[in-house]
């Protein structure tokens, strides 16, 4: 696959669906409505399920939608935007039925300075939405973080039957999200995928992209934690709609992420050599990451179309070249859990 050069290239990998996407879309029907639509995942999410052969469904996306270039960027696929607070009971009470639903509502970073809010939208939230959309099969998404870190010499991260044990305020209340859709799932029957994610990445931002500028910029480069997970971001929406075929009751679990356990001091080192630069690193490794196992997705989708390697490349590339970056860290070296 070659290396895209532009916003409009990116874009368009983006949204490419996979055959495992498109034929779960093809088999379920009804219309697809996306909350929290508005983060960055949710607008090439929305855009592949739009490319993935449903031309004749309508695909809503709902969000606060601050920003009207992103409303604009919707209605040009022929998806309708919502713009609300879902905490609002009477504006999720108008939102329209739609059999099928992919949650990505969440709170994560500011978490540590607003833990009440952070706990109304990560499990307040998701009894509410369940409520409204318990006649619906839901796709939502949660996060590694509820795993808790394991020996990086065992050479694998946590399976989904592995015990949970969230650190920090924030992973807790997104084992909280977990439970209240397992709950509901249990309670009313509604078929659910849960959706365990570590950690997605582009070439705007990600985790790639925070220790590429750091080595771009001369910056020393956080050894807090040694190890971690990347998926290409368009793998990990594929999978997430290729699970709303797989939703159950109680709920179905799948890990996403790459294939790879990457040492983050080895990706530093590349960047360094790609860009011609010196490396520089502060801290040291532990014998501990946050790390996922995804062979249950692989065995069911297939590896991800874009690797590791070549994400590392990409991202050089992307930098160098002087594209667009979004301001957005994954403070994916924090340990402490809290964001």
């Amino acid at each position: 696959m070659p290396a895209p050069t532009s916003d409009l290239q990116l874009d368009d990998l983006l949204e490419e669906p996979t055959a495992a996407a498109a034929d779960a879309l093809a088999r379920l029907e009804g219309d697809l409505i996306v909350l929290g639509a508005g983060g960055k995942m949710g607008p090439s999410l929305c855009r592949m399920a739009r490319r993935a052969g449903a031309e004749r469904r309508r695909i809503f996306a709902v969000s606060r939608f601050s920003n009207p270039a992103a409303v604009e960027q919707f209605a040009e696929c022929n998806i309708e935007t919502l713009p609300g607070d879902l905490l609002d009971r009477q504006f999720l009470a108008t939102l329209p039925e739609c059999p099928l639903v992919v949650y990505m509502a969440g709170m994560k970073f500011g978490s540590s300075e607003q833990p009440s809010q952070t706990w109304a939208v990560n499990t307040l939230l998701p009894l509410l939405v369940c409520e409204r959309f318990r006649a619906s099969r839901i796709a939502m998404f949660s996060t590694g973080n509820v795993y808790p870190f394991v020996p990086v010499g065992i050479g694998r991260g946590c399976v989904e039957t592995d015990a949970l044990a969230p650190i920090g305020e924030y992973a807790m209340t997104c084992l909280g999200r977990e439970r209240m859709f397992e709950y509901c799932s249990r309670t009313y029957g509604i078929p659910v995928s849960i959706i365990r994610l570590n950690y997605a990445t582009e070439l705007r931002y990600g985790v790639l992209v925070d220790i590429a500028r750091q080595v771009w910029e001369r910056r020393p480069v956080s050894l807090a934690m040694g190890y971690v997970n990347v998926i290409w971001q368009a793998d990990a929406n594929a999978q997430a709609l290729a699970s709303l075929a797989l939703a159950a009751s109680p709920p179905f679990v799948l890990n996403v992420a790459g294939p790879e356990i990457l040492r983050v001091r080895d990706v530093a080192l590349k960047f360094g050599e790609l860009f011609g630069v010196p490396v520089e690193f502060t801290g040291t490794e532990a014998e501990t990451a946050l790390l996922n196992d995804a062979g249950q997705a692989r065995a069911l989708f297939g590896p991800p179309r874009v690797s590791a390697a070549e994400l590392i490349e990409w991202t050089a590339n992307w930098i160098q070249s002087g594209q667009e970056l979004w301001n957005r860290p994954t403070h994916f070296e924090v340990r402490d859990g809290k964001f």
